[in-house]
């Protein structure tokens, strides 16, 4: 097991955190190669469908068994049940949207990383107070670039992982602005190009966003 420091660095490092949810485990797992080919090393899949425990624990098991160097969380956890059964499937991390003690409690008790969703200085300084480093923007498409610009420095030790409103046109903009990392759902994963096998268009927008962060030298 990484630990929590290990962790945030990589998400950090990593600079994009790509999100997504299929009800085909074998999408899902042709999603996950094709995104650790082109260069991601951690992931976030959704718990946002009917098949989400089973479809994770499927892709956890072929991580184990051959990309052992990718971090594979789960977003979405609204209660600690969810918790509790992401965490025995072996999640490297748990992402909210919101700030919850219990679920704090719960990650901290199993040596997991939770990244809490944020959207003001209170719980921005909530998440901070329970011991937490990083947190999540959520939506940025609502705070906007500003928000980040001027709550940086208010918590210069927090690394801010904006999600929501970040494409390939922005996301130099987001970086610029303050944010750590940017969370890429449906802007990068489309439901189109997963239902029509077209992963070639995802992972050319993950090659020309990697070449973005490399040219900025962050």
């Amino acid at each position: 097991m990484q630990s929590l420091s290990t962790i945030t660095n990589t998400i950090v490092s990593n600079k994009i955190l790509p999100l997504f949810y299929h009800d085909d485990p074998a999408k899902c797992i042709r999603l996950v190669d094709v995104l650790y080919n082109s260069g991601i090393r951690c992931i976030e899949f959704t718990n946002r469908g009917k098949n989400s425990l089973n479809n994770f624990k499927e892709i956890i098991q072929y991580r184990n068994n051959n990309l052992k160097d990718l971090l594979i969380g789960i977003g979405t956890i609204k209660e600690v049940k969810s918790a509790e059964q992401f965490i025995h499937a072996e999640a490297d991390f748990l992402i909210s949207p919101f700030v919850d003690k219990s679920i704090a409690d719960i990650a901290y008790i199993n040596k997991k990383l939770w990244i809490p969703g944020c959207m003001t200085p209170t719980e921005i300084h909530l998440a901070e107070d329970l011991g937490w480093s990083i947190v999540k923007l959520f939506p940025g498409s609502i705070l906007g670039m500003g928000f980040v610009q001027s709550i940086k420095p208010v918590f210069p030790s927090i690394h801010f992982l904006v999600t929501g409103g970040v494409d390939l046109f922005n996301m130099q903009d987001w970086y610029q602005a303050g944010a750590s990392a940017v969370g890429m759902g449906s802007s990068l994963i489309t439901s189109q190009d997963l239902d029509m096998n077209n992963y070639s268009s995802i992972e050319m927008k993950i090659r020309k966003m990697i070449k973005i962060i490399h040219s900025m030298n962050l």
